[in-house]
């Protein structure tokens, strides 16, 4: 067994390049020394500064069926993290459903994104068109959730990253968490490589392309926007489909480099989402780059996009709402002070130091 540390570090899954990764990212710059635990690490699929990091994968990583598809392994994640002790002082689990389940030796903290969607959600995060997915849940939902509810209560203490997952803990798991939102990882003053073929002034969109994204709406809604361009950043199970019903004026470019990145934030008219957030990071993002943003009012929007000040909200995830939003977008005067200002109240050094104090080494 590996020597006893003062801070671990467990994370359900280290296989994207999303939000919940890039947060384990400052998570260890907080705690440098900190082994990192997740089911499944897979470099290719992931950010490169990952690989530098100590990162432990659980025996489950030895099934690349899984790297392909995590929701397949569903019927055993659970077994997989109950079965991992961590003899630290402190275990910091990064969870939205799997990692909370880790035993600690040491004070347990959880910084959960939310209750497991697939759980609580599973209108919203599971397709239609998952048929794994769905499968797994029917047969295993009663006794997962029975192992979450135990997960949860087995905390120390919760942090979280919006209000709305708060009220969320709250209510699903009778748990008082702290608001500790995560920070724009990306920044703004780093190097740009523009993205050919592109001309300035469309209309960007970050996501993974999963069903609760409505990634779909958005392209439905450009639709009905000829003079308009939407470009989507981001890849997933349903990118395929996607394209199918995608107008011209609708650019996807898959996954992008950050110099990329920075470029298309610098160079949109607003960023845009219809997606179910449980925290609104790519507003912040874009707001750190002047840019305002287009969301659906739900979520960890409420707590990242001040309404006709940094951005404007819709109220449904449907192509009339969202065009009226944009309609008031395009005739607004958003200052960009508001939105670097809006950006700054996020910093990854408030992160850090707040995380810190949380987490209090006996």
């Amino acid at each position: 067994m590996p020597e006893r540390s003062n801070v671990a570090i467990v994370h359900d899954h280290l296989l994207h390049l999303g939000g919940s990764e890039r947060v384990i990212l400052s998570m260890h710059r907080a705690f440098p020394e900190a082994p990192v635990y997740t089911a499944f690490f897979d470099t290719r699929r992931t950010f490169p500064e990952l690989e530098g990091l100590d990162i432990r994968p659980l025996p489950i990583n030895r099934v690349r069926l899984f790297h392909r598809n995590h929701r397949l392994a569903f019927p055993f994640l659970a077994a997989a993290f109950q079965r991992l002790q961590i003899d630290a002082d402190v275990t910091l689990c990064s969870s939205s459903g799997w990692a909370h389940g880790t035993r600690s030796r040491g004070q347990k903290i959880v910084y959960c994104y939310s209750p497991a969607n697939w759980l609580y959600r599973a209108h919203q995060y599971v397709g239609a068109k998952d048929i794994a997915g769905r499968v797994a849940l029917g047969l295993f939902r009663r006794r997962l959730t029975k192992w979450d509810q135990a997960a949860a209560a087995s905390a120390d203490r919760y942090l979280t990253t919006s209000t709305a997952v708060q009220d969320r803990i709250r209510s699903i798991y009778g748990i008082e968490a702290t608001v500790l939102p995560p920070p724009p990882p990306l920044d703004p003053a780093g190097p740009r490589a523009p993205v050919e073929g592109l001309s300035p002034g469309y209309f960007l969109n970050i996501s993974r392309l999963v069903p609760h994204k409505n990634v779909d709406v958005l392209v439905r809604t450009f639709e009905e926007l000829a003079d308009q361009r939407l470009v989507v950043v981001g890849s997933g199970p349903i990118e395929d489909s996607l394209k199918k019903i995608a107008p011209r004026n609708v650019t996807f470019l898959g996954l992008v480099t950050d110099s990329q990145l920075r470029w298309l934030y610098a160079n949109c008219s607003a960023l845009i989402s219809a997606s179910y957030e449980d925290f609104g990071l790519t507003p912040l993002e874009a707001a750190s780059f002047g840019r305002p943003s287009i969301v659906l009012r739900w979520g960890g929007f409420l707590d990242t996009v001040i309404d006709g000040t940094t951005g404007f909200f819709f109220e449904r995830p449907e192509p009339d709402d969202i065009i009226s939003a944009i309609k008031k977008m395009l005739a607004s005067n958003i200052q960009e002070i508001s939105l670097i200002e809006q950006a700054g109240r996020f910093s990854e050094e408030n992160f850090i130091q707040h995380l810190r104090a949380a987490v209090r080494i006996p």
